[in-house]
């Protein structure tokens, strides 16, 4: 979750509720936004009103996250919205599962429902084989390769 860009801070508008400012912090310190939202509220309402300034000076001076380019296979360049994976193709996705509430990642039941989408879509891929390697079709086709 880490920003690519050290040393540069952003808003990010597309992962903030209001302007982007606390997604923005969250995001250059590796922290979960969540937990800069809690930060900045509980500062305001415990007397730190203070922060609604920086907010909005922040809201104001910090430019938009840029869209980061991503690498595709064939070695071409793709925006960040071509770089969303279709709902299919899960296989090749990671699974990382929060150990605590804080660190980014997965919670356990998402982690699970994934898993249990890769099992599938694995075995459907195997049946697909199993019924090949099983069929009439594959037994002439390796004879000929045999000749």
């Amino acid at each position: 979750m880490a920003s690519n860009r050290k040393g540069e801070l952003f808003r990010d508008p597309k992962n903030g509720k209001i302007a982007g400012v606390c997604a923005g912090i969250a995001d250059y310190f590796g922290w979960e936004t969540w937990l800069v939202r809690i930060f900045a509220v509980s500062a305001v309402l415990l007397g730190a009103g203070w922060i609604i300034l920086i907010y909005i000076a922040g809201w104001f001076i910090l430019d938009r996250k840029p869209a980061q380019g991503v690498m595709k296979q064939d070695g071409s360049q793709s925006n960040a919205s071509d770089a969303e994976q279709p709902k299919d193709d899960i296989l090749d996705a990671s699974i990382k599962v929060k150990t605590r509430i804080w660190q980014s990642g997965e919670p356990p039941k998402q982690a699970f429902y994934d898993i249990r989408r890769k099992y599938r879509k694995l075995e459907g891929q195997l049946r697909t084989m199993e019924e090949y390697v099983t069929s009439p079709q594959f037994t002439v086709s390796r004879e000929i390769n045999k000749l």
